[in-house]
Formats: C-alpha cells, structure tokens, sequence
C-alpha cells in the first residue's frame, strides 16, 4: 500500500455514509405516502438484494432510474402502497447523504502524496452533488453512467486502469461484493474498509488485499 501513487475509493458506503442515508430515506418517504413506520426496517433490509438484481437485469439504465425501480420492487415486497410518481425519492435524497466522520479529515492527509479518485456506482450529476461534501479533491472519476455497468462488472476497474496507465494503485472500498471481489478477480490491490467487523468472503491474505477498520486506519497503514 505505502507504494500507491493513486488512491481510488468507493463513495457510498465507504466513503458517505449511505446506510444511514437508505434508512432516513425510507423513513420520510413512508411518513409522507402515509405507509406504516413498521415497514422502515424491512424496507432497508430488502434494499441491497433488490438493487443489486435490478441493477443486474438492466446494467445499461442510469443510476436514478435504478433507485426508482428498486424502490418500487421493495415496496411490493414489503407491502407498502408506493406511488410511482414518489418512487424519486431515493435519488432527490442521494445527494444530502453525509460523509462519515472520518471521511474529510483522512482525504486531507492523503491527498498530500496521493491522486485521489472515485469509482461509483452512480451517475455524474448524482456524484457532482456529493462530491460538494468533500474537502479534497478527487482528479478521476468513473461512474456506471461513464462506462454503462454497474459493480461488480469490471467496467469502473478497466476504466480507470486505462486512466491511471502504469501507476501504482490501490482501490479502497467498504463492499466486498461490489468492489473487493472484482479487484481481486482483476489482480488490483484493494483494502477492504471493514467498519463492521464483519467476516469476509475469502481468505484475503492470499490476495492482494490489506483490512483496516476505518480511514484513520488506512492513513496511519500509508503513513501519510
């Protein structure tokens, strides 16, 4: 890692706090359609699986379009009356999501020795908004709207190897699924941000692939 001349991160989810974002989403969105708060949980328990097949069966729709079919298909789900014409509200709340704490205060130390980037599973007017919620700036980017998949396709990965050319690199990312595995597939080193403490898929210390707990973790690992 303390070779890496080029840092790219994940934005939702290792970088923004997107959990959090899902459930207050979800939370206003029922209050205002008039659902029961009952459903908040299940709501945001159902949202990973139904994004991630949606975004499988049409990884060529853009990512707002994504929200809005997952957020009908969750509601079916779970038994919530959803108007169609309310199903935007995922994407209208995208970009007042928030940073984790440790997010500002990490770029701003890498962001000394390192190019800094983002791979995301957005589209670029969704990821310009947020980006306002950094300190730090981030001179690549790759969204599914860029490249037309969605992770764990390789698309952002080839994208962005054709972009940094022969640079060291390292990807940073909080989803095993969505970013570690594809990594792993494509012999990139990662850094798997594990602020769950939860178990991994594989044995990555066969793989190139470090753990931290947080980004403090990983600053103080690249001794930035």
């Amino acid at each position: 890692m303390t070779a890496a001349e080029v840092i790219t991160f994940d934005c939702y989810g290792t970088l923004i706090d997107w959990e959090k974002g899902i459930r207050n989403a979800f939370h206003n969105a029922i209050l205002k359609t008039g659902g029961d708060p009952g459903l908040e949980s299940k709501a945001s328990e159902a949202y990973e699986e139904e994004e991630r097949r949606v975004e499988k069966e049409k990884p060529h729709i853009l990512y707002r379009d994504v929200l809005s079919k997952t957020s009908l298909a969750v509601a079916r789900k779970i038994g919530w009356n959803l108007p169609e014409a309310e199903s935007t509200f995922l994407a209208r709340e995208l970009p007042n999501w928030t940073p984790f704490p440790d997010t500002n205060p990490s770029l701003a130390k890498l962001t000394r020795k390192h190019t800094l980037g983002i791979l995301s599973n957005v589209d670029n007017d969704l990821l310009s908004r947020t980006v306002r919620r950094f300190t730090s700036p981030f001179e690549i980017r790759v969204t599914a709207e860029n490249v037309r998949s969605y992770k764990p396709a390789f698309g952002h990965f080839e994208e962005a190897r054709r972009i940094i050319g022969d640079r060291s690199w390292v990807h940073v990312a909080g989803s095993q699924y969505h970013d570690i595995e594809p990594a792993v597939k494509l012999g990139i080193k990662a850094v798997w941000v594990n602020r769950k403490n939860a178990g991994p898929t594989r044995n990555y210390s066969e793989k190139q692939v470090s753990e931290v707990k947080d980004l403090n973790e990983l600053v103080n690992r690249l001794d930035s």
